[in-house]
């Protein structure tokens, strides 16, 4: 049994890492969905008390890596608020269209558009276009980064 739970656990991490190139997989869950197949499944003495209360940090960074990266670096390039906005839904909308391209195209193009709805210079918008790109992809090392972190943490806690 102890084979299965563990089979389950490698998947739902590997399945994690499917959430950086498609924002509407929830990487978090698959993360929690390991952490807590391990707690009530094979040992739930195993992981302590400052292992979760990590987790729980880490899990609120990673739901905002995308978020805090888009941002900065819309902003950063120059873009408007509307810009920030574009970028956050259209990174959505983009899984969906051609994932998993349309998460890089998608934004770019959606700032862009708002940019110079916004009567910015194409100059301007291109820039703010930019930066919408480094900042979902800023967002995607972040998170990889993250996930990397959580899964070692628990194997370190569960092999140590």
């Amino acid at each position: 049994m102890d084979i299965i739970l563990w089979v389950i656990i490698i998947v739902l991490f590997i399945g994690s890492f499917a959430g950086i190139v498609f924002p509407i997989v929830p990487s978090v869950l698959f993360l929690w969905g390991g952490f807590l197949t391990y707690h009530f499944g094979i040992n739930g003495s195993e992981l302590n008390t400052l292992f979760w209360v990590a987790m729980i940090i880490f899990t609120v960074l990673l739901i905002s890596a995308d978020l805090i990266a888009n941002s900065y670096f819309v902003k950063k390039f120059g873009g408007s608020k509307a810009g920030e906005m574009a970028a956050a839904v259209a990174v959505i909308i983009g899984s969906f269209i051609t994932p998993p391209f349309g998460i890089i195209y998608i934004p770019f193009l959606a700032v862009f558009i708002v940019e110079m709805l916004m009567k910015r210079s194409a100059k301007e918008a291109l820039n703010a276009s930019i930066g919408s790109l480094i900042g979902f992809l800023g967002g995607s090392v972040a998170k990889v980064v993250l996930q990397f972190v959580m899964i070692v943490w628990f194997f370190v806690s569960v092999i140590f």
